[in-house]
């Protein structure tokens, strides 16, 4: 049992040093402080809950799945199957965050007003909203790309 507890924390280590991972992780972390500067200067306010929300500008999703490309295709080759892996799972990522989510949301506004209207003369309905800033549009998209390809260029002499 020593043996495995050992090994244990010698994985941990060595996931915190991954340089791959935690650039990836720094560019969705400052994505997500750009939303926050982003909401403060657009609705002057300030919203703590916008560091851990989806949506918005820019697309957090996509700046860690691009710095993550960006990353491994920096430490093991642009033409590594490795590369191919973090870049088909990128576009996945950010299909995703651009289509699905951003259909969701739009049905999830939709359905809001629905209930809106169906309840305004004085009935109850006791349901949550639907959150209705689920997806990213293709610009939020593109920027959260940039921003994770410039991260991990700028982070590129740690690896």
């Amino acid at each position: 049992m020593t043996h495995f507890k050992l090994n244990t924390m010698q994985d941990f280590g060595n996931i915190l040093n991954n340089q791959v991972l935690l650039v990836a992780l720094i560019a969705c972390f400052v994505a997500q402080l750009l939303k926050l500067l982003v909401e403060l200067t657009k609705d002057r306010k300030f919203n703590i809950r916008t560091l851990v929300n989806t949506g918005g500008m820019p697309s957090a999703h996509s700046a860690l799945v691009a710095a993550l490309a960006t990353g491994v295709g920096q430490t093991v080759g642009w033409d590594s199957p490795e590369f191919a892996i973090a870049v088909v799972f990128a576009v996945i990522v950010m299909y995703d965050a651009a289509g699905v989510r951003q259909a969701a949301g739009k049905q999830a506004r939709i359905l809001n007003q629905i209930i809106d209207e169906l309840f305004q003369e004085g009935k109850q309905f006791n349901e949550e909203r639907l959150k209705e800033l689920l997806g990213h549009t293709p610009f939020q998209v593109i920027v959260g790309v940039v921003l994770g390809i410039a991260i991990s260029y700028l982070a590129s002499p740690a690896y």
